[in-house]
């Protein structure tokens, strides 16, 4: 919907490799916009896409298998700068002319890599005679092709880094990650240096550009917006108020399913602070009687996103005129449509405002589509978003219902609502608090043996998740120290009438998934 406004813009070709969205991040931190693309994009649309550098990512396969990815050759008469990284870089040693093999030796982990040429990409680097990068590789180049030059080597590649006259230059090691850590300096170099990039890409620049597009599509048309509290609609609500002003209503659905003290929380920030247009609707005891008896995971989602869409286009018939819905998608949703892979399984439904366009028959504006988690971040602190918003964890679309294994009950919400705020405020008192994907408590739906004062019990079990993770698709558990378990433990079983055991749990992602159901 929205008119393309980038002038400087990196295109990464996505052959399949892990890392392909880190590349992105990285190229994003250095102030660049950049896209990810399939390896097999046409190539009229790179060059409608009209980049200033192309970067090609790793991937799993060998370029000489049967079945390897390719992009079409023409990319490399484009007179555009390319940037090989592995697998990209053995693939363009292979199109054009030179030969790959499996190697004796492979090269995966931290490598020592002697540059041999310090222009180019390996400018400032003359202090030192070799570097510590990071290999992931099982072939490597035996014959470069025509009018190419090594210009880094290491112990057991010959041909580490590559370039030719024509400004394509390949890589066999991973810039993009930590373990490479003068990996950003390659990075800046080939963006600064070989395609005269600016680091122009700044939220500044992203919300007065932003701004401009939605007042030239909106007009004066109604546009509504499914505010949930969390980070993305909060971001959304305010980039569009910033925006349309009045000409934004959002519809703030209280489903009973929500942290303590959420609801009156958007509420004040939304509609009393910002003076938001805001339609609040009260459904607490409409949810938990249609997920009355319900234990199904599945199920629970299906309901709760099912009234939720309903209880949403009741109030839009309502307020009427109504041509325009916002949503959050972020960038990694987009490149999960469009990557190497394709869509992901399905591991379960997520209950998400993507389903309402549908059924509402209205046109979407979706203006936070270019940006990682990371970015909408500083984007809210660039509106002026209270810091608590931000920095607000991950929350699950069904909410507490997800948490709560087995029956939801007004009783059973109270109690892992009080177990879940102790959560929350111990993690907040931490040094570590940062560096915590998300923290939460889950009821159990089984009861345990304790003794309390002279007296037997049986009662809740709590268990508590705490994880790091960059994205939310893989994540470890936290090592949360002891004294930190002890209190939260102790202060649950204290303080929230019906728990009388406390587990954690230490299982990552994968096989395990953040959420427990």
């Amino acid at each position: 919907m929205f008119v393309d406004i980038h002038q400087e813009k990196i295109l990464i070709l996505d052959f399949g490799s892990q890392y392909t969205q880190l590349i992105a991040r990285r190229v994003r931190e250095c102030r660049v916009y950049c896209e990810i693309q399939p390896f097999n994009i046409n190539l009229d649309k790179i060059e409608n896409f009209n980049p200033k550098g192309i970067i090609l990512s790793g991937g799993p396969s060998s370029v000489y298998d049967e079945a390897a990815p390719s992009c079409s050759p023409e990319i490399f008469k484009l007179n555009i700068p390319i940037l090989g990284i592995c697998y990209g870089m053995q693939f363009m040693a292979h199109i054009m002319g030179g030969e790959v093999k499996d190697s004796s030796r492979r090269e995966y982990g931290q490598t020592r890599l002697f540059i041999d040429d310090f222009t180019d990409l390996f400018v400032g680097f003359e202090d030192t005679p070799f570097i510590n990068v990071w290999m992931s590789h099982g072939d490597r180049i035996h014959i470069l092709p025509p009018g190419f030059t090594p210009i880094a080597h290491s112990k057991n590649s010959p041909i580490a880094a590559i370039k030719n006259k024509s400004r394509i230059f390949g890589v066999q090691f991973h810039p993009e990650v930590a373990h490479t850590p003068r990996g950003i300096e390659v990075l800046k170099n080939f963006l600064y240096r070989i395609c005269g990039c600016l680091p122009n890409w700044t939220m500044e620049s992203f919300i007065k550009d932003s701004i401009l597009q939605i007042k030239r599509t909106v007009g004066g048309k109604t546009v509504i917006c499914a505010l949930s509290g969390g980070v993305d609609s909060s971001v959304v609500a305010s980039l569009l108020h910033r925006a349309v002003g009045d000409q934004l209503v959002c519809i703030f659905v209280n489903n009973g399913l929500l942290r303590k003290n959420e609801a009156q929380e958007v509420i004040t920030v939304f509609g009393e602070h910002y003076k938001m247009n805001l339609h609040y609707i009260d459904a607490e005891e409409v949810f938990l009687e249609k997920l009355k008896e319900v234990t199904d995971p599945e199920i629970k989602r299906k309901i709760i996103g099912n009234e939720f869409i309903y209880l949403f286009e009741k109030e839009a018939k309502n307020i009427g005129d109504v041509e325009y819905l916002a949503q959050g998608t972020l960038y990694p949703d987009v490149i999960e449509s469009v990557s190497f892979k394709g869509p992901s399984a399905t591991i379960k439904s997520h209950h998400n405002v993507g389903g309402l366009p549908e059924k509402m028959d209205l046109k979407l504006i979706e203006p936070l589509r270019e940006l990682f988690k990371d970015e909408v971040r500083l984007l809210g602190r660039e509106l002026g978003l209270p810091v608590k918003i931000i920095n607000r964890q991950p929350f699950p679309g069904p909410g507490l219902a997800v948490r709560i294994l087995g029956e939801v009950t007004k009783e059973r919400l109270s109690t892992l609502r009080n177990a879940d705020s102790i959560v929350a405020e111990e993690i907040e008192k931490t040094d570590f608090k940062d560096r915590i994907w998300q923290s939460f408590a889950v009821l159990l739906p089984i009861k345990t043996v304790g003794v309390m004062g002279d007296e037997r019990t049986y009662e809740n079990v709590v268990a508590l998740r705490v994880v790091r993770s960059s994205d939310g698709m893989t994540a470890d558990w936290v090592r949360l120290p002891y004294e930190v378990l002890a209190r939260v433990a102790n202060r649950i079983i204290n303080e929230v009438k019906g728990v009388n055991r406390v587990v954690y749990d230490i299982s990552s992602k994968p096989p395990s998934t953040i959420e427990w159901e």
